[in-house]
């Protein structure tokens, strides 16, 4: 299939801006925890906002969105300085970071596997496209600012939910259900689990401890 640059449907476009958006500012706001200036704030915040869909693009020999169409970087670029001159960071802003980080979780997870499967990539690649999307730029925001990674904390749902609302997303696509269903369903199975995760302190183990539970780590 050659769609490999179709244009986004309003909805997954809406989507793709509000992952922008929310990345960008909690990007923006760890930068503000490390005491960054100005220019940190944009580059971490612009780099978590397109950094996952970037890395989509490259893997599925897409041409990177934003080379073509700069609004999206614009968009991050803005958002970061909204946050630098206007979100406050004498106070602790960790869960605030988490949720937003949620959020745009929620959002690219979708949007990746949307377009997996709109440039024909097969079922289980385009959920990993969605994975990838939805992770790609925190991972790149921490490991910039070393911090470390949502990713890799303590089995925390992260990569999970993304995969689980990834997956929830392709199979509804390919049972022919309504996008905007499917979309829904999506979006709110990622919400879901990494709310688990953080409210509930739901997490993955090693070997031997698949699932455990218990008092949720506060914001330091």
């Amino acid at each position: 299939m050659d769609n490999l640059n179709l244009p986004l449907s309003p909805t997954i476009l809406g989507m793709n801006y509000l992952g922008d958006v929310v990345f960008a500012v909690s990007g923006a706001l760890t930068a503000g925890r490390h005491k960054m200036d100005i220019v940190g704030y944009v580059l971490i915040g612009t780099i978590t906002g397109i950094g996952g869909g970037t890395l989509r693009d490259l893997l599925l020999g897409r041409k990177v969105w934003w080379t073509g169409n700069p609004d999206e970087l614009i968009l991050c670029v803005v958002a970061s300085l909204i946050a630098f001159f206007f979100i406050s960071t004498k106070k602790n802003n960790h869960q605030s970071i988490v949720w937003l980080d949620a959020i745009g979780l929620a959002a690219f997870a979708v949007v990746g596997c949307h377009i997996g499967l709109t440039c024909g990539a097969p079922f289980v690649v385009a959920v990993f496209m969605g994975m990838l999307t939805a992770t790609g730029g925190g991972v790149i925001r921490d490991v910039l600012t070393n911090t470390k990674p949502m990713i890799l904390s303590a089995g925390e749902l992260y990569a999970t939910a993304a995969l689980g609302g990834s997956f929830v997303y392709a199979l509804m696509i390919s049972q022919q259900v309504s996008p905007l269903l499917a979309q829904a369903l999506g979006f709110l199975t990622v919400l879901v689990l990494r709310s688990a995760s953080i409210l509930f302190g739901i997490r993955t183990g090693p070997p031997g401890e698949l699932l455990s539970w218990g008092q949720a780590k506060k914001g330091d």
